[in-house]
């Protein structure tokens, strides 16, 4: 990703140590399992739990910051320039069934821009973080090149509510008529690290849910990944933009004709 490093070692290390403490705590079984809003979506005692512990910690080294997190939603503006967005648990539905998929994210911002962030994994254990124009660090990177030859393995996520929306359903059947698979996580920020890693070839996203976009992007971008919108320009990574502007396609470069050909 180009861009000239900036110093947010401080900021990062609170990310980091924070999301891995939330980390911990994600291990436990959840005491509580209750629906979310009226889209099927859940919520737990351990989403609730990771949030105040992570916003606890941004909220006592940056108390003039402003956080925007999963299950609270957005705090009365302090420096409108510092945001962090905070995704204690992505994946509730994964951890709530016990499918081992999950992870939590963690994003700096300034101006509108990612500028650090953060994803850490409970199951493995492993942590992947990034400052802007500084790379990408964490295991598996930087990402082995995967075989070109392959089927296409491509990762979709889309935002809450979409269920019956009509393109989200028309963009999936074609993104799984032409790869040899299409995984839908319902984690984004897991997806992202495998994008980063090299491990899957690609993902798509319609309407994506900007609490989870910023740290997963920026990592990916940091580690060598394009992001482009859907009409092939690349993609303005900021925070500021409307859910009907984060729609997009990440890839390895020299890929996304093969996902995306002619616009989808």
């Amino acid at each position: 990703m180009k861009g000239r490093a900036v110093d947010v070692s401080a900021e990062l290390a609170v990310a980091v140590a924070a999301a891995e403490a939330a980390g911990a705590l994600l291990r436990r079984e959840p005491a509580w399992i209750g629906a979310k809003g009226a889209d099927g979506d859940l919520s737990t005692d351990l989403d609730l739990r990771s949030e105040e512990l992570i916003v606890s910690r941004v909220r006592a080294a940056y108390p003039g910051d402003r956080i925007v997190a999963e299950e609270s939603g957005g705090e009365p503006a302090g420096d409108g320039d510092r945001v962090w967005f905070v995704d204690p648990l992505d994946g509730t539905n994964n951890l709530a069934i016990g499918l081992p998929v999950y992870a939590v994210g963690i994003a700096f911002c300034v101006a509108g821009r990612p500028v650090a962030g953060v994803v850490h994994d409970p199951v493995s254990g492993g942590t992947w973080s990034a400052v802007r124009g500084g790379g990408a660090r964490g295991p598996g990177l930087p990402a082995a090149v995967a075989p070109s030859g392959r089927p296409l393995l491509l990762a979709w996520t889309q935002g809450h509510g979409l269920a019956a929306d009509p393109v989200a359903g028309a963009l999936r059947t074609a993104l799984e008529a032409r790869a040899g698979r299409l995984l839908q996580l319902w984690a984004p920020l897991v997806a992202w690290i495998l994008l980063a890693r090299g491990r899957i070839d690609g993902l798509v996203g319609y309407r994506a849910e900007l609490v989870d976009f910023p740290a997963g992007a920026l990592i990916a971008a940091e580690a060598g990944v394009a992001i482009h919108r859907f009409d092939g320009e690349p993609f303005d990574l900021r925070v500021d933009l409307p859910e009907s502007e984060r729609n997009f396609v990440a890839c390895r470069a020299g890929r996304f004709a093969r996902i995306w050909p002619s616009g989808g």
